[in-house]
């Protein structure tokens, strides 16, 4: 499965571009005397649309909206091109091109300057990498005048550099109160980090918030690739699907009838093949994957990382799972808490992939808890139903049936659940079980799964800012919760009877706060999990609420993030 088009070029248009690029992203442009009048007056237009004047650091590997109005506006092509041109190029929406979307928009510039209309499919024209440079009108006049420039493209590169953006992992060492400059903020990703230091973070860790719901964020967090997790009993295809979609096995990976997948492996981009054991995963900086140390050593060590050098890997990072138990293999309990360590990746997650096989449709209790640990994560679901051309039309009606049924019991969702129906493995479907139509329903519904999870990455800025959203009203809700129960606390006399009374009444205190401030029943937390992790506080211990920590996230949501997004926009918008 391909995820776009890769840009390509030979390594004469490369070195071209490579300049254009360290020249577009050295600062301010120079208006050159040589530049036509209608074209300066152009310029000029164009350029007084600034949302972010301060947000450029110079010679950091993007290019932000200010940069790409001053220099594509040298292409002297319409506004509406413009916009069509950065929207395929910044397909991600993060805010910002590094190397390789530049070189698209370039070639898109190309084309559009040869008559071409602009459309998504423009990017994957097999003459694409034979394309010109596009003529950029007073361009070379103003490289003329920036010869410096030239020492950062004096090496020719093989392939496509990966511009690497301005290192921001000093900012989750340093203290939450220390102020990071605007300056420093050139993506949309960077803008959330930026927040959730100065505004989210101070409250988690007031109230325990990461203690209770989540760990405490790292940079690694906002970083990390899209997420796919697939879950499901044993022998349902997991790991088989995984190697359909890479059209190739993957470091550790075992296929049998028997379970054979006993642990969690993360599938994922790296320079080499290789297996990392979940300890040495669970301290790397750069990975993901600090919070799965509250699990434990006996998680960590059924937790590793498969690494492997993939196009796919690169924009998506998959999540195999041990078959969930059922029968009688269900009272054999695992040594780590099975649905904590799904719940927790849920969250990471931007996809989760439920797999049914059409002779195991019955949800055991493993499986149902694992499906509650889902829960508030329901927009992530997709159900599919594989191995299906093992059983003929009229089977397959019935099977189909049944699983809905099975899955309206588990979900409590009124809504009907997307199911996929295919075989998502190397070998050609089965016509002679299915017949003609079946073999048909089949590939249209693995084009639309596959067409999903190409979409994964495109949606995964927006992903990104939904969970960053839904965890501030997070841990708002429980700052609300913890400063009421602390309000009910006396003073002096009887604190454990007091505390024990609370807790034995959390669903009434609850409601409560739900009461006082107005907030939806459904974003509070499960009592069950936090009457068991609040029994290990002292409630007189925590600090009453702090209105302006409050007011501060409040903002962050009302203002904060609005005009975040604003400003890293579609600049021709």
């Amino acid at each position: 499965m391909e995820i776009g088009a890769a840009s390509s070029c030979s390594k004469e248009h490369q070195k071209i571009y490579h300049e254009w690029f360290a020249f577009a992203d050295s600062g301010p442009i120079p208006t050159p005397p040589l530049i036509p009048i209608p074209l300066l007056a152009a310029v000029r237009d164009l350029t007084r649309f600034d949302p972010l004047p301060c947000s450029r650091a110079d010679g950091d590997g993007r290019i932000t909206g200010p940069d790409a109005i001053k220099f594509f506006g040298m292409s002297r092509l319409p506004r509406a091109d413009l916009k069509q041109v950065w929207a395929i190029a910044d397909s991600k929406r993060l805010g910002y091109l590094g190397f390789g979307e530049f070189v698209t928009a370039m070639q898109l510039v190309s084309l559009a300057q040869a008559g071409d209309e602009i459309t998504p499919d423009s990017i994957k024209r097999d003459d694409l990498s034979s394309l010109n440079p596009p003529v950029l009108e007073g361009l070379d006049t103003l490289l003329a005048r920036s010869k410096h420039l030239v020492k950062r493209v004096d090496q020719a590169v093989d392939g496509f550099p990966q511009a690497q953006g301005p290192s921001t992992d000093h900012w989750f060492t340093s203290k939450s109160s220390k102020k990071i400059p605007l300056t420093a903020v050139t993506s949309v990703i960077d803008g959330l980090k930026r927040l959730y230091i100065e505004k989210l973070k101070p409250l988690e860790v007031a109230y325990k918030f990461n203690n209770f719901v989540s760990p405490l964020l790292t940079n690694s967090d906002f970083d990390a690739k899209p997420m796919v997790m697939l879950l499901g009993q044993y022998s349902t295809g997991k790991t088989t699907f995984i190697k359909h979609l890479l059209k190739t096995s993957y470091p550790g990976a075992h296929i049998g009838p028997e379970p054979t997948t006993d642990r969690f492996v993360v599938v994922m981009s790296g320079p080499d093949e290789r297996t990392i054991p979940g300890n040495t995963l669970a301290v790397q900086a750069d990975m993901p994957f600090s919070g799965l140390t509250t699990f434990g050593t006996s998680f960590l060590s059924k937790f590793e990382c498969s690494q492997m050098p993939h196009p796919l890997l690169e924009h998506i990072t998959f999540v195999d799972t041990p078959g969930v138990l059922s029968g009688e293999k269900q009272r054999t309990q695992r040594s780590y808490e099975f649905t904590g360590v799904t719940s927790w990746f849920a969250a990471k997650c931007d996809l989760i992939l439920l797999l049914f096989d059409p002779h195991k449709l019955d949800i055991s209790d493993e499986f149902k808890r694992v499906i509650g640990s889902l829960r508030g994560h329901d927009d992530k679901i997709r159900v599919v139903l594989n191995k299906a051309d093992q059983i003929d039309t009229q089977q397959l009606m019935r099977v189909y049936g049944a699983l809905m049924w099975s899955l309206g019991k588990v979900l409590n969702t009124p809504e009907v659940s997307r199911v996929y129906i295919g075989s998502f493995n190397d070998k050609p479907v089965k016509e002679s079980a299915v017949g003609p139509i079946g073999k048909e329903l089949f590939e249209k519904e693995q084009d639309d799964l596959l067409s999903d999870l190409k979409d994964i990455p495109k949606k995964a800025c927006d992903r990104r800012i939904n969970e960053f959203v839904k965890r501030a009203r997070a841990a708002k809700i429980h700052a609300y919760i913890i400063g009421h129960l602390k309000n009910q606390m006396p003073t002096m006399m009887g604190k454990a009877k007091a505390q024990q009374r609370l807790i034995d009444n959390l669903e009434d205190e609850f409601a409560k706060v739900q009461r006082e401030h107005h907030l939806p029943a459904g974003d509070f937390p499960y009592v069950d999990h936090f009457r068991d992790v609040l029994g290990g506080y002292s409630i007189d211990k925590f600090e009453k609420v702090k209105p302006k920590m409050i007011q501060a996230v409040d903002d962050m949501l009302g203002y904060d993030i609005p005009e975040l997004l604003k400003n890293f926009r579609n600049p021709y918008e």
